[in-house]
């Protein structure tokens, strides 16, 4: 970008959330750039704050009817695929969420195909066949870094200490870190209906906590929209049947949230590595 600074101009980046750098945020690219955030990370909450770029306020479920209904158009939909398998058949991995809208919705996709993006189920998932990488729309490239991953906070003062007291003795906690899931380990068949899967998740259901065998919809399921986590967990919820993967507007849908019998909202705070 900077060896080719009119490469780009005027267009604007959409994001939900965003990881490690962005570049694109930054004021010497304010001609090039102008980054729209659907959830502001802490990448770019600087450069929202500072008026550098834009933060839409919306129900992330309502996202994906934005693309489709054509109030917010996507020109190009730059997404990251498993690599094929001996059908040709690829998947959006970790990352359902909006993406799914965004690639039906796009007039050009570019997919990078990347080996460490795990294939991860679900009747949402898009999973597509290589040979449509030539037709007009799609156009593949090849990406074998790590996928980014997440890294719980560290324990500081007493803050674990009355996080884990508060975790066992209650149920209906809003906000727990993601360290004290160890605290449900001597609870029996629970379910997970969530936004994000997370290594505590993928702990719980090692170890038979989490079956998901008296949930009232996707009994049987883990059902998320998206994966942030570490390599252990990208591995774990590879091609594994217990693992589905649905669209934001599914699983953050209230009157689909609703229909779960004795749910309990949980909310996991985190942060990139």
């Amino acid at each position: 970008m900077e060896t080719n600074p009119k490469a780009f101009y005027d267009a604007e980046v959409l994001h939900v959330w965003t990881l490690g750098v962005a570049p694109y945020t930054d004021e010497k690219f304010k001609t090039n750039f102008r980054h729209n955030s659907f959830f502001v990370g802490n990448n770019s909450r600087q450069a929202v704050n500072q008026g550098l770029a834009d933060y839409t306020p919306i129900f992330l479920s309502n996202v994906p009817q934005l693309f489709r209904r054509g109030l917010v158009p996507v020109n190009v939909a730059l997404i990251q695929t498993s690599l094929p398998d001996i059908h040709g058949y690829m998947s959006i991995g970790i990352s359902v969420d909006i993406v799914k809208a965004a690639v039906e919705n796009a007039s050009l996709v570019i997919a990078q195909v990347n080996a460490n993006m795990p294939k991860v189920h679900g009747m949402d998932l898009f999973i597509f066949r290589i040979s449509i990488l030539s037709s007009p729309i799609m156009s593949p490239c090849w990406n074998m870094k790590p996928l980014l991953r997440m890294k719980r906070p560290k324990k500081s003062g007493n803050m674990f200490p009355i996080s884990f007291k508060t975790g066992y003795h209650s149920g209906r906690v809003w906000s727990l870190p993601n360290a004290i899931l160890d605290s449900f380990k001597s609870k029996k068949h629970l379910g997970v209906h969530t936004e994000l899967l997370t290594d505590g998740v993928m702990e719980l259901m090692k170890q038979g906590v989490i079956d998901n065998s008296r949930k009232t919809r996707n009994r049987g399921k883990s059902v998320a929209t998206f994966c942030m986590g570490h390599q252990g967990t990208y591995e774990f919820i590879h091609d594994n049947p217990g693992v589905e993967f649905r669209t934001i507007d599914y699983t953050n849908n209230p009157l689909i949230i609703a229909e779960q019998e004795n749910m309990t909202p949980l909310t996991v705070p985190w942060r990139s590595i």
